[in-house]
């Protein structure tokens, strides 16, 4: 059975200025359930709030607990945003990726994916300087991680996620380039998926086969690999087995189809993810972030009524932000995602 909830604007609300730095407190969108079991992780009648928006395209939420704040990413306009409940959003990191003269050929400068370590640093999908990067939130100083693989520069790194040990595994699509694969800037053949030792050594490839991979996650137990793929022609979240060192085990299987969410033209693509302490996935598809049993089971769907890019847990765990289109949204949840 699926059942719908659906909100609007207020009235008057086309009116108003959507700007960053201002909390509009506005409702849009709706929650529909497929499964019954969604009802033990979001109530059909949460709202779905904006609380920015004015952006190019919104990507990469983080949340830091230590501050008690929300980092995201505007990718084409190459700044990074810090939210604050009370304070709005503000920049944060301009340039948030590439840093001088932006050249001919780059289409997206900026930051893209974040996570938060275990020691409290931003690690980013520099999708301008085409590499993995830490930040130190108190000087803001950038650190490359990775910037190539066997001597060729990556694409323009996309999301990426945290597993065992700190190791990280990151996706590698053009998307940041202007021609995408028929790019002159682009040094590697293939789009790949990658893991990394948090100190940047070890860098191995997990995937080239996928056309476009894109949003990336890890299991609660570290022993699972989720990879989305933007893929129109086959938009599909695909998972394979972790070995206790990190490395995959196995092959990317298909977990997760969205071809008939596609066919519907509803609006964007599998794009990013989290995983829930629960196993369960809150990841992009057309038409919102559908939440995901581990099983691949589609549970429902959170709609702001425009394509999400991505999202992220925060708070105390109980509220899901999302960065769609040129908005940054939020919902509550019955369950913690940490």
């Amino acid at each position: 059975m699926i059942e719908t909830t659906r909100r609007s604007l207020l009235a008057g609300m086309a009116a108003l200025p959507f700007l960053p730095g201002i909390a509009l407190g506005e409702t849009v969108g709706g929650i529909t359930r497929f499964d019954p079991a969604l009802d033990a992780l979001i109530d059909r009648a949460s709202p779905i709030e904006v609380i920015a928006s004015g952006f190019k395209w919104a990507e990469g939420p983080a949340w830091v607990k230590k501050g008690g704040y929300l980092l995201f990413s505007d990718v084409p306009a190459n700044v990074a945003y810090r939210w604050k409940a009370g304070e709005g959003a503000r920049p944060f990191l301009q340039p948030s990726g590439l840093a001088g003269t932006v050249p001919a050929g780059i289409r997206e400068a900026g930051s893209n994916g974040m996570v938060v370590d275990a020691h409290g640093d931003l690690l980013m999908a520099d999708s301008g300087t085409r590499a993995i990067a830490r930040v130190n939130l108190a000087t803001k100083q950038k650190t490359v991680i990775v910037g190539a693989f066997e001597g060729k520069k990556f694409n323009s790194c996309n999301d990426l996620a945290i597993g065992q040990g700190g190791m990280l595994y990151f996706t590698d699509p053009p998307y940041g380039l202007t021609d995408g694969d028929t790019s002159p800037l682009k040094q590697l053949d293939f789009n790949g998926v990658y893991r990394v030792n948090a100190d940047g050594s070890d860098v191995s490839l997990i995937d080239k086969s996928l056309k476009r991979p894109n949003g990336i996650g890890v299991s609660p137990a570290m022993d699972r690999l989720y990879v989305s793929q933007s893929d129109p022609d086959a938009p599909k979240i695909f998972t394979c087995e972790l070995a206790v060192d990190g490395s995959a085990s196995t092959e990317l299987v298909p977990l997760v189809d969205f071809s008939a969410e596609v066919a519907q033209k509803l609006p964007g693509l599998p794009d990013g993810m989290k995983v829930a302490k629960s196993g369960h996935l809150f990841a992009s598809g057309p038409g919102g972030i559908y939440v995901i049993a581990p099983d691949g089971k589609k549970l429902g769907l959170i709609s702001t009524g425009k394509a999400a890019a991505n999202c992220c847990f925060g708070e105390n765990g109980r509220t899901l932000f999302i960065t769609s289109s040129d908005m940054v949204a939020k919902v509550r949840l019955k369950a913690s995602g940490w």
